[in-house]
């Protein structure tokens, strides 16, 4: 186990996802805490990407 899993199951652990207990968090695989951790967070920049590249009406 690397640092980054170690810190992210105490993380969820502390705090699980709605619909899962700490110990569902214990017994996931790595890879699986990885993942989830993912897709908890993959649209939290979302809103700082649209200035860049998004969409303009002029």
């Amino acid at each position: 186990m690397n640092n980054r899993t170690e810190e992210l199951r105490k993380k969820y652990i502390q705090n699980p996802p709605e619909g899962m207990t700490a110990n569902d968090i214990r017994n996931m695989s790595d890879s699986d805490l990885l993942d989830m951790d993912y897709f908890l967070h993959e649209d939290d920049d979302l809103e700082d990407d649209f200035g860049e590249e998004g969409f303009y009406i002029f």
